[in-house]
């Protein structure tokens, strides 16, 4: 199958690129700085930018199915000059109507939980807005929905270390937000199958690892990887506000209110759907088992 991801030179696009790749599928890669990936050789890349609908469109040309993955971090404030709604929202739309224009019948859109348009956060509606155009596409088109993602590459771990310091620290509300991370690699085998196996048509899976985690429990195993303890000190949801709304407003901070209205929600899934993928969600890969303390 010749399939084409879109934010393909990503940290998940490059963990799908290797399995399609591995499996024998002619694999294009489409992002604005592609050539900087790890991409498996035999890969090809093409540049692009999916808020600009002509830098993208000849891409789709030939192709069996798109992958789409071109997302903003929820994680950080977007850099200035873009937005989530821009490449999100807009974004989608211009990968939809390149898909449509090109004749190619099947989308896989990289969503994620809590997807909702009408959400607390401009990521999580943005995301929701998104769904919507899917869905109300002409395309056979699957949706996933997977919690946090970690493995070699990705920002998860970064993020958390970045929001702590070892020993001692403070964490909004102590870290009572949950979370279920998915690693990478188990997430792009389902992915995969998803894009090129029939059967899956119309669908939105909620993916998400063995075991929800705190965030104050996350921490504490990537401190406990690197030898460290970790004691965590609740900081008042309010003044996590207050702070995070004030240093939002700094030039070159990397975080503000949205990502205070994050934490006020959880990021599990009640009923996961690895199994539809032949995968016993219990079997899947522990954040612990990566970070080598389990």
């Amino acid at each position: 199958m010749r399939v084409l991801l879109v934010g393909g030179s990503g940290f998940v696009g490059t963990a799908l690129a290797r399995e399609l790749h591995d499996r024998g599928h002619e694999v294009a890669a489409l992002s604005r700085s592609p050539d900087e990936a790890d991409l498996p050789a035999g890969v090809e890349t093409v540049s692009g930018d999916v808020t600009e609908y002509e830098s993208i469109a000849g891409a789709f040309a030939d192709r069996d199915a798109v992958v789409n993955f071109v997302a903003l971090s929820p994680l950080f404030e977007p850099p200035r000059g873009t937005s989530h709604e821009a490449v999100h929202l807009g974004g989608t739309e211009n990968v939809v109507a390149a898909a449509e224009d090109h004749g190619v019948s099947r989308l896989v859109q990289m969503s994620a939980l809590g997807a909702d348009p009408d959400g607390a956060t401009a990521y999580i509606r943005a995301k929701g807005a998104a769904e919507e155009v899917v869905r109300a596409s002409s395309l056979d088109w699957t949706v996933f929905r997977p919690s946090v993602v970690f493995g070699d590459g990705g920002e998860f771990v970064a993020f958390t270390k970045k929001l702590t310091t070892p020993y001692v620290t403070g964490l909004p509300g102590g870290g009572r937000t949950r979370f279920q991370p998915v690693w990478v690699g188990d997430l792009a085998p389902m992915l995969a199958s998803a894009t090129v196996e029939d059967g899956h048509s119309g669908e939105t899976y909620e993916i998400g690892g063995p075991e929800v985690l705190t965030l104050a429990e996350v921490a504490k195993r990537i401190y406990r990887a690197e030898g460290k303890s970790l004691v965590v000190l609740p900081v008042p949801m309010v003044l996590a506000r207050l702070g995070l709304t004030v240093m939002g407003a700094v030039p070159g901070f990397p975080m503000g209110p949205d990502q205070y209205r994050s934490l006020q929600f959880d990021n599990t899934t009640a009923d996961g759907d690895a199994s539809v993928f032949g995968r016993d969600p219990a079997g899947l890969r522990t954040l612990g088992d990566y970070l080598g303390v389990d």
